[in-house]
């Protein structure tokens, strides 16, 4: 397992990043929804804006994660806000939900 960090990151041969499967644990890994439009993905994330105020909280998006199968649903959460929290008040609202749908395509939840 030496030399699994590079100069780029982290090494795709390092075992750390290797996928979970049936037999490596007592129940499957959730299987990640990737076969969504990007119409179908917006109105996934909008289903979890349940506090009535219009915008994505952190804990909203970790949900949302979790429902389309990530493992990492409080990373994602995170980096997504990263990437499309434009005006950096730490939630997406709705003007900014196509940089979220944007970040989901490049990281296969939907189809290109």
């Amino acid at each position: 397992m030496a030399g699994c960090v590079n100069v780029r990151g982290i090494d795709k041969g390092c075992r750390r990043t290797w996928g979970w499967s049936s037999t490596d644990q007592k129940q499957a890994a959730p299987v990640r929804v990737t076969n969504l439009t990007e119409e179908e993905l917006k109105t996934v994330f909008k289903r979890f804006a349940t506090n009535g105020d219009g915008r994505l909280s952190k804990q909203e998006l970790k949900d949302a994660f979790n429902s389309l199968g990530s493992r990492f649903s409080t990373w994602r959460a995170w980096r997504v806000l990263c990437h499309a929290d434009a005006n950096g008040d730490g939630y997406i609202s709705e003007n900014e939900l196509d940089g979220l749908v944007k970040y989901c395509v490049k990281h296969d939840y939907a189809k290109k």
